[in-house]
């Protein structure tokens, strides 16, 4: 008996999981724990169309990579300009960047991706 109930809640967690992924904004992998940057924490649901134009009218380069640029992505260690988020934005720990036609918010010491702002 014991076991057939946690059967069945190991397979309620299981189908459970995706649908809580969905519920957040962003969420990207990291080496076996699962990180999830809302809004507080990346560029506001708001805020994203203000920041396209200053990436635009700041004139920041694309770079190119041969990845898919994806949460939980790795830029490549060189090659790649990462800057400030301006405090009009949000204050926030993590540095921009253009990949493959992309902004993206990036981890700095792990160029890890934690934001495609869309």
């Amino acid at each position: 008996m014991r076991n057939r109930i946690l059967a069945i809640a190991a397979i309620a967690a299981a189908i459970s999981t995706p649908i809580a992924a969905q519920a957040q904004s962003t969420v990207g992998v990291v080496r076996g724990g699962t990180v999830v940057v809302d809004d507080n924490e990346g560029i506001a649901v708001d805020q994203r169309p203000a920041f396209r134009e200053y990436i635009v009218r700041e004139r920041v380069p694309n770079y190119t990579i041969p990845d898919r640029v994806i949460v939980g992505g790795v830029l490549p260690e060189t090659g790649v300009t990462y800057y400030d988020v301006p405090q009009t934005y949000g204050v926030t720990p993590y540095r921009y960047t253009v990949v493959n036609g992309q902004t993206v918010l990036v981890e700095p010491r792990s160029r890890r991706i934690v934001q495609v702002v869309e």
